[in-house]
């Protein structure tokens, strides 16, 4: 088999014209000196380090495997800016996600637990080994062994009947065109949103759907931009015990299956 073609220098310059910015601009813009951007244009940078790789895929809202293997220069605008968005390639698990684990002695992953006070730092630490040691770990016998697994605490109402305050424990997707529409799935976001338990359908224009099953909360979209990691629901943990549905509870869900009927009634083609 023949080495791998890379793109990277070219996919660099060609990212950095398209925004009509110098080196020494876009050096500024991240945090780098100009000698160092230039030696990536020039390919001088053969193996670029792992911090080069996420920082430069954040600024340009590339995927790393992008970066690397496909000429982009060679693309029309349109297919550019479908990458931008969230495209098949970046949503797929061949390009580079950076994930630590932890293992026990007999080499077999723990479960981390993140707890409330260790969000914050869980963006930044996510892919660092030593962050995640410092987190609670354990074990449990009746998990599947192949997947990665983390367990995250629930926080508010938008997810009953799932009990608020609930521990979430979640299987890593590493491929997002596999998760089917409105499955359930820990959501880590950028910046300072909040880790979300939503229903997660991936739409096709680089969007994601969050949906809540309290109907009391609105469904919004983020861009898969602003997605860090997604984790599909497996089961929960809770002191809580589920409280019996009142009379307007089963009626407003026999409502939603009526509703459901008649949905799938209206997409049926009319007989001849």
């Amino acid at each position: 088999m023949g080495s791998q073609e890379i793109f990277w220098p070219v996919n660099i310059r060609f990212l950095r014209l398209r925004l009509k910015l110098s080196q020494e601009a876009l050096a500024e813009r991240l945090g780098i000196t100009r000698v160092k951007l230039n030696a990536h244009e020039s390919g001088r940078t053969a193996n670029p380090t792992i911090d080069d790789l996420i920082h430069f895929s954040e600024f340009f809202r590339m995927s790393i495997d992008s970066l690397l293997k496909v000429d982009l220069s060679k693309l029309s605008e349109q297919k550019v800016k479908d990458f931008e968005q969230g495209s098949e390639l970046f949503m797929k698990g061949n390009n580079i996600r950076v994930l630590a684990i932890t293992v026990d002695r007999e080499e077999k992953e723990n479960i981390e637990y993140v707890p409330v006070q260790a969000k914050a730092g869980y963006r930044s630490g996510y892919s660092d080994p030593e962050f995640l040691a410092t987190l609670p770990r354990f074990s449990l016998p009746t998990l599947p062994k192949n997947g990665t697994f983390r367990m995250f605490p629930t926080v508010g109402d938008s997810m009953l009947p799932v009990p608020e305050g609930a521990d979430i424990i979640t299987r890593y997707v590493q491929d997002w065109t596999t998760i089917r529409p409105e499955t359930p799935c820990i959501v880590i976001l950028k910046g300072d949103q909040d880790f979300v338990f939503k229903q997660v359908t991936i739409n096709k224009d680089g969007t994601m759907l969050l949906q809540s099953f309290n109907k009391q909360y609105f469904a919004y979209t983020v861009p898969l931009s602003e997605v860090i990691e997604l984790w599909e629901y497996y089961s929960f943990h809770s002191k809580a015990l589920p409280e019996p549905q009142t009379d307007m509870q089963q009626l407003m869900k026999m409502l939603q299956e009526m509703q459901n009927e008649i949905k799938e009634i209206k997409s049926k083609p009319a007989s001849k």
